[in-house]
């Protein structure tokens, strides 16, 4: 049996000339996996809705020679299609955006759960359709621990994160050789809790921690590394990565 050269595959910890493209990346998870990118020599274009917070974003990373932003909004195809053509060709493709919307079924504002499914499974789409990636390279989604633990009041984020791990197993066999796959984090401390929590952040986040077998919740930093092991490994495709601290297992 002839296996690959081993220098086929990138090693975790070198990302040397390889460039990243992390939408969603002005904030949370998105940020922290730029930041992990840019630290092992990646060229990083980070891309959001908002230019402030992308100006944000790239001045706390402080490499402008290695990271550019552009501004574009996911679920709109014209503005992802544009992102693609004018950037070179990525070898990865970190999505992270999320909305997410809890309310109960039979009060469900309709308007807002299609702005969910928007900005994650079309998205998704739009970015599957238009990316333009090194063979060699990887795209990675981001789904949620609701698919598979949803809450009260959480059905259609349960619905979209679960569409979304199917559709990247749908997507590696489409676009093979590039490897496709998601990550399913489970509760990170990012700016989105303040949204939905308030006040009560802090004290959801010690009584979620008490549960979890890890004793802690996520930090972008965990979901970072998870993101790197994706990119790094060419033997993994098709696959739902869960960095969840033990969530489904209480």
């Amino acid at each position: 049996m002839v296996y690959p050269r081993r220098a086929r595959y990138p090693s975790l910890m070198n990302l040397e000339d390889q460039h990243v493209v992390v939408i969603g990346g002005s904030s949370g998870i998105g940020l922290g996996v730029a930041r992990a990118c840019v630290e092992r020599g990646a060229p990083v274009t980070l891309v959001s809705r908002s230019r402030e917070r992308l100006a944000r974003a790239a001045a706390e990373l402080g490499e402008p020679r290695r990271v550019r932003t552009f501004a574009a909004d996911a679920t709109q195809e014209a503005e992802v299609r544009s992102l693609f053509n004018e950037h070179p060709p990525a070898r990865h493709v970190v999505v992270t955006a999320v909305e997410g919307h809890y309310q109960p079924i039979r009060a469900l504002d309709i308007a807002a759960a299609r702005r969910v499914i928007d900005s994650k499974l079309v998205a998704a789409l739009h970015v599957a359709k238009h990316a333009r990636l090194d063979p060699s390279g990887s795209l990675t989604f981001t789904a949620g621990i609701a698919a598979e633990r949803p809450g009260p009041s959480g059905a259609v984020v349960a619905a979209v994160n679960g569409a979304l791990m199917a559709l990247v197993r749908a997507l590696a066999v489409e676009l093979a050789p590039v490897r496709v796959n998601a990550l399913s984090p489970g509760w990170v401390d990012t700016p989105v809790w303040d949204s939905l929590a308030g006040g009560a952040k802090q004290e959801r986040f010690e009584q979620h921690a008490r549960r979890l077998p890890v004793g802690r919740v996520g930090a972008p930093a965990d979901i970072a590394h998870a993101a790197l092991f994706l990119m790094g490994n060419g033997f993994t495709t098709g696959e739902v990565l869960r960095v969840d601290g033990g969530h489904r297992l209480v």
